[in-house]
């Protein structure tokens, strides 16, 4: 089984068929709609301004707030930090995002280390929190303890833009395991999908949107 990330386990989750055609046989793609593109756009506008101090453009003037929020917390800044991991019978190890013994892949939007304390945030355009899982934060806080060893607590959250909202979890380095095996079901589902070669479809209200239209599903 190929490395996995958060994304690509909820694609899984979401329909089988619909990962083995984007992660497997790779015979669709998914550009993303607009809504899509538009998070995009503005994660590089935040991306620019931590890495280069480019401006935020005007029309997203709407971030600087909390963006400038985190600009003053004190420590050394990341943005867009690309991270590996390694799963082995000892333990979890880092890795460089592409390396190909990399269990698990992950990129975190904005991370600061200060010390034995890291901030880990992941910047949200969707217009509502009501789907908003943490699961996505006990994985990029497991990644930040393996690649920063000296961090015992990460602080975390999700900052909906739009939605303005934000929603906070606290984590320790004695649950690093925890945190890392939060998709362990899903992940022995998956790799039975890979031995057995069955991915099955599962009917969804984003049927209608899916790339895959030779599903017997697509609306």
């Amino acid at each position: 089984m190929t490395a996995w990330s958060y994304s690509s386990i909820k694609t899984f989750e979401q329909c089988p068929k619909k990962y083995n055609h984007l992660r497997v046989l790779r015979d669709v793609s998914d550009t993303g709609g607009p809504a899509a593109l538009y998070g995009q756009d503005v994660h590089k506008a935040i991306e620019d301004y931590f890495c280069d101090g480019t401006p935020i453009p005007p029309h997203y003037a709407y971030v600087s707030d909390a963006v400038a929020a985190f600009e003053g917390i004190p420590g050394e800044k990341h943005a867009e930090l690309r991270l590996g991991v390694v799963k082995e019978a000892q333990g979890f190890s880092p890795c460089a995002f592409d390396d190909p013994s990399a269990w698990w892949r992950g990129i975190a939007d904005l991370v600061v280390i200060n010390g034995t304390t890291a901030i880990v945030n992941d910047w949200k355009t969707g217009k509502s929190m009501r789907y908003a899982d943490t699961k996505q934060l006990d994985l990029l806080a497991g990644a930040v303890f393996v690649h920063f060893p000296a961090v015992q607590k990460v602080k975390s959250s999700l900052t909906f833009l739009v939605a303005e909202g934000l929603l906070k979890k606290i984590h320790h380095r004695e649950h690093l395991d925890t945190y890392l095996g939060v998709f362990d079901n899903t992940l022995d589902a998956l790799q039975i999908a890979h031995d057995t070669g069955v991915w099955n479809a599962k009917s969804s209200g984003l049927c209608g949107w899916c790339p895959v239209k030779t599903c017997e599903h697509n609306r």
